[in-house]
């Protein structure tokens, strides 16, 4: 079951790692078709054409607060654990990162000063768990941001209550060992340094011998050392040249777009971004690209990025941070975070940001995936205002790829866990 789905790079890499969605929950229209029109080539049960109950009951747009009630989730585990055959109507998985704007420092800076408890999406973590105690699956992964482990509900409060809490929450549900890491996505073939937060917890009897770690306050740091999580190698992760090199047009335009591939692909990365959904052929120099669309920068943006690309000095900008992509990475492996805005970066060779194919790419996405809704957006639309209580957001092709777990990194995890599930299900049989 994947929770606070958003544009599916956590189902797409536990997909890839042999699990199979039966269950979707995302509230927002685009993210949620994004994900949806991505799998029906593969599940037939993602087309529209199913009983049109059982169809909105499988691809929920409900907010997550709603899905706790007791009868909701009675009735998923009726109508749809049943269809699936499962023994018992056992769940392998869920897995959720909710909204995590009002924990991450990124999001902060776009957004409203409010304290962090008025912010009803920063209390979804409380659904969840609920959500996990009564469906009682094998397993569960929580995953968010960085700033989770230090935020404060209140700008008086004590750094780290939040996390405090958001474990409770979690170990509450009881009969689960828990343990969470802070881990980086460089370690598990992601083009970025990008650090999350993942809490997993196993079953009982399903963990065994595992681990014993179950105190709410002793489980920081042990995701990795107490098995539950993959340790991961830096040098797994390419470089952006090995990532996107296949991508550059010479011939582009400011405010054009490139429809086919310029190049065939000339490393292992790109040969596998460039595989189609059936896994079968690999696109060639000539076949179609989509979404390697160029925004139109303005000629004072061009001189910029231009002088930046030579390295030159220029007059401080009012972007937050902005730098260009590095060819080639130090020993320490990527140093950049794909966020909800492309022009955090400049392209490696060319004056201009990333288009939303390259963006997609920095987060794992194969080129056969594609994206629902707006390019882009600003303002209030995609940052909301919680101090007049304007909650909502827009999600933007941008804004859904730099909200999703890299797809390498969810495979990792998804095989390291279904491992422990199988054995555990062994052993438990």
């Amino acid at each position: 079951m994947d929770l606070f789905a958003g544009c599916g790079g956590f189902g797409l890499g536990l997909e890839q790692a042999g699990f199979t969605p039966i269950y979707v929950n995302e509230i927002n229209n685009d993210a949620r078709a994004t994900y949806i029109s991505n799998r029906k080539a593969k599940h037939s049960w993602f087309s529209e054409g199913l009983d049109r109950e059982k169809w909105l009951n499988r691809f929920s747009s409900a907010d997550a607060r709603r899905i706790t009630r007791r009868e909701t989730l009675d009735k998923l585990q009726r109508d749809i654990l049943s269809e699936f055959g499962l023994d018992h109507g056992e769940i392998d998985l869920i897995v959720g990162g909710p909204p995590c704007q009002g924990f991450s420092g990124i999001g902060h800076r776009r957004s409203y000063a409010v304290a962090k408890e008025d912010v009803p999406s920063n209390h979804l973590y409380k659904d969840m768990a609920r959500i996990i105690d009564r469906l009682r699956p094998k397993a569960f992964v929580f995953e968010n941001v960085r700033g989770l482990l230090t935020g404060k509900w209140t700008y008086y409060g004590e750094p780290g209550e939040i996390w405090k809490d958001v474990k409770k929450a979690f170990a509450g549900i009881g009969d689960y060992k828990l343990a969470a890491e802070l881990v980086y996505a460089r370690n598990y073939g992601v083009c970025q340094n990008r650090p999350r937060v993942v809490l997993v917890g196993i079953r009982s009897d399903i963990a065994g011998g595992v681990t014993s770690k179950r105190d709410v306050d002793a489980i920081d740091g042990t995701g990795i050392s107490s098995g539950f999580l993959p340790a991961g190698d830096v040098s797994r992760a390419p470089s952006i040249v090995e990532l996107l090199g296949d991508l550059v047009d010479p011939y582009y335009q400011n405010g054009g777009s490139t429809a086919a591939y310029p190049c065939q692909a000339f490393s292992e990365t790109q040969i596998e971004l460039r595989r189609s959904h059936d896994g079968l052929t690999i696109a060639r120099q000539g076949d179609p690209v989509s979404e390697h669309d160029y925004s139109k920068h303005s000629p004072p943006v061009l001189m910029k990025f231009d002088a930046m690309l030579k390295g030159n000095s220029f007059e401080s900008t009012k972007k937050f941070a902005q730098r260009v992509l590095p060819k080639e990475w130090t020993e320490k492996g990527p140093t950049v975070t794909a966020t909800s805005l492309p022009d955090d970066y400049v392209h490696f060779e060319q004056p201009r940001t990333l288009t939303v194919r390259e963006w997609a790419r920095l987060q794992g996405f194969p080129d056969w995936y594609q994206f629902k809704g707006k390019r882009t957006t600003g303002g209030i639309k995609r940052a909301g205002n919680p101090l007049e209580g304007i909650h909502e957001r827009e999600l933007p092709k941008y804004t859904q790829i730099g909200n999703a777990v890299p797809v390498p990194m969810a495979k990792a995890i998804g095989e390291h866990l279904a491992g422990i599930i199988r054995r555990g299900s062994v052993l438990t049989a």
